[in-house]
């Protein structure tokens, strides 16, 4: 294959940081004078893709099936999460990648085959600084890869390696570049956010929201996934004093009952988890917090899960993302005797995602006849609405004026419709 000729187009699935990862592999190849193109254009097709479920293990394979059946002629590279932790196990793809070799995906564009390095201890990639693609309004920057913890359902530690972190004075020029080039809204994602150190000085993930705080950022920088117990009084005390971190948490809890707490290896007690939500809720004017749960766990009796439900029940949160569990090959939870049916994690999925949309629903109504800040999208939402985020994550449409895309636009919040936070600009 020319490289002169090559054209490619990058699939992504899963968590915010393997956007970032597509990011840099695409920039990379933009580096090497390779186009982007339409899939059914593309003489490569680069699966980044997630293996933290079965289901993401399906959908890859459903696109990879897919993408020869609209493309036959094209290379397909599987890399990422799923390369790395599943070498033996292509999905149909013509190469297969690690973590490390996916960042140099030029190198095997006329090989085929498996290459996969066989270890854990990652260096964490140089992130660009230019070349942010147009129409966004968030960027996803990752500031720390990997985790050490091994609960027992979770994959990840085998797919992202040890931890490791982005130097400080690397993530300070990609914040002030962003910046330069009109970026509202910085995302700071990891696998483990919490683990976060600078290699040189040490510098905690407290120490890097003081020093974003004070330097030339974008207006608006966002926390991913944060581990509760590193959500202590100085973490809060940050997040509520901020004039850029946004008022927006999204917290693992993965369960409310002790006992699957304990088998799934989760540090924490379900009380310490309640007290935890009290004392950011009434420390956090605002705040929005979504939680990870987990149903369906090996041992989660019907009764252990009723205590998850009420758990949630009582918490004052704004939402949920719920998942059955499934057993993924090299977990301790691969191991054991899968004890809930399909039938009752379905269940389980649907009442907590009931509960799910009772608590969004209250969440939006206390901020109706408010105000708040929002960047709305390029993009039409149901025909005639644009839509923005604002700080504590509550999206909001307003009526389409593409004058206002990518800006800092104050807006009251007037209705609920359909379930639609609406809108007007101020």
């Amino acid at each position: 294959m020319s490289d002169a000729t090559m054209k490619f187009f990058i699939h992504t699935t899963g968590c915010k940081a393997n956007q970032w990862d597509s990011y840099v592999i695409g920039a990379r190849l933009k580096e090497k004078g390779f186009d982007p193109a339409p899939l059914t254009d593309a003489n490569v097709v680069i699966v980044n893709a997630c293996t933290l479920t079965n289901g993401a293990e399906r959908d890859a394979r459903r696109f990879i099936n897919r993408t020869r059946a609209m493309n036959s002629k094209a290379v397909i590279i599987i890399g990422g999460c799923h390369g790395q932790t599943y070498p033996d196990n292509a999905l149909g793809a013509d190469v297969v990648l690690g973590h490390e070799e996916k960042f140099r995906v030029h190198e095997f564009l006329a090989k085929k085959g498996t290459f996969v390095g066989n270890t854990r201890a990652f260096v964490m990639e140089e992130g660009p600084v230019s070349g942010i693609p147009a129409g966004r309004t968030r960027v996803f920057v990752k500031v720390q890869d990997g985790c050490d913890n091994f609960c027992a359902y979770c994959v990840v530690p085998f797919a992202r390696g040890k931890p490791r972190s982005r130097p400080v004075e690397e993530i300070l020029l990609i914040m002030k570049r962003l910046r330069e080039q009109g970026i509202k809204e910085v995302v700071l994602t990891g696998i483990e956010l919490a683990s976060f150190h600078d290699p040189s000085s040490g510098m905690d993930l407290k120490g890097l929201l003081k020093a974003l705080e004070v330097e030339d950022t974008p207006p608006r920088v966002r926390i991913s996934s944060i581990d509760p117990l590193a959500v202590d009084d100085e973490f809060i005390d940050l997040v509520a004093c901020s004039a850029k971190i946004a008022r927006s948490l999204h917290i693992p809890l993965q369960s409310g009952c002790d006992a699957v707490l304990e088998r799934m290896g989760r540090k924490y007690s379900a009380e310490f988890a309640e007290e935890l939500l009290h004392k950011v809720r009434g420390r956090i004017e605002g705040v929005g917090i979504g939680l990870d749960v987990i149903v369906g766990f090996p041992g989660e009796t019907e009764d252990l899960f009723e205590d998850t439900r009420q758990f949630i029940e009582k918490s004052d949160i704004y939402y949920l993302h719920v998942f059955p569990f499934s057993a993924r090959e090299g977990t301790r939870a691969a191991s054991w005797t899968d004890d809930v049916s399909e039938s009752n994690k379905r269940e389980r999925v649907r009442a907590l995602r009931k509960l799910d949309a009772s608590k969004r629903r209250s969440f939006y109504g206390r901020f109706l006849g408010t105000t708040g800040l929002i960047i709305p999208e390029g993009k039409r939402y149901h025909g005639s609405y644009m839509r923005g985020y604002t700080d504590n994550y509550l999206p909001v449409y307003i009526g389409f004026q593409k004058a206002l895309e990518n800006n800092l636009v104050k807006v009251r919040i007037n209705e609920i419709k359909d379930d639609l936070l609406i809108g007007e600009p101020l």
